[in-house]
């Protein structure tokens, strides 16, 4: 197999850093650059290629999910595989339906990541066997599942932004979108979660484990 050019889109130094040491030593890899930022990441694909993607969810300025879908639009091709610290039966299954290659805990150990970055190259979509029973199971009984899953995915992206405090006038900013979009977005969040106010969205997202405390 050809050696691969990868790129590692993360807001924590020392996790890019730790994982572009462990990407380097694996005989598959050639080249492996880093963005702290999805604007920084989607401006750089902008420019160059990428065999396969590492993209985190959560990261400020820009989320993981809304970087993902402006790479596609530019690099419709490029293959991404999500990391994520988050648990996988909230986040795997909303990546995977966006179109993502893979979807990896952040405490995978490199003999995984490896089996998962052959597969992806090869054609194929990479889940752990450590839960990919459970989104099966979260597939088929779709009434089991929490108030916040049946949110759309721009909806889901605004219900995060304001769990972490943004305001309606950064979130428009943010996702490039008018204040008034973003009220509605927010009505309808308050509606489906049968929630108040803000506070009690940045409480659900908590309770939830959607965001740290």
């Amino acid at each position: 197999m050809n050696k691969i050019k990868v790129l590692i889109v993360d807001d924590h130094t020392l996790f890019r850093k730790g994982l572009k040491e462990i990407l380097l030593d694996l005989p598959l890899i050639g080249e492996c650059k880093e963005a702290n930022n999805g604007f920084e990441a989607i401006k750089m694909v902008q420019t160059e290629s990428f065999d396969l993607i590492f993209l985190d969810i959560a990261m400020p300025q820009i989320n993981g999910l809304e970087t993902f879908k402006r790479i596609k639009a530019i690099k419709p091709d490029t293959k991404i595989l999500f990391l994520s610290m988050y648990p996988e039966e909230q986040y795997a299954i909303r990546a995977m339906k966006m179109g993502a290659n893979g979807y990896l805990t952040k405490s995978v150990d490199p003999e995984e990541l490896t089996k998962a970055i052959n597969k992806i190259i090869k054609g194929g979509k990479y889940l752990p066997d450590s839960f990919s029973d459970k989104l099966i199971s979260y597939l088929q009984k779709p009434e089991e599942i929490q108030p916040h899953e049946k949110l759309s995915e721009r909806e889901f992206q605004v219900f995060l932004m304001i769990a972490q405090g943004k305001s309606l006038i950064e979130i428009s900013k943010e996702l490039a979108i008018s204040i008034k979009t973003v009220s509605t977005y927010r009505a309808r969040i308050l509606e489906k979660l049968d929630l108040k106010n803000n506070a009690e969205i940045i409480n659900y997202a908590i309770k939830h484990k959607l965001i740290s405390d």
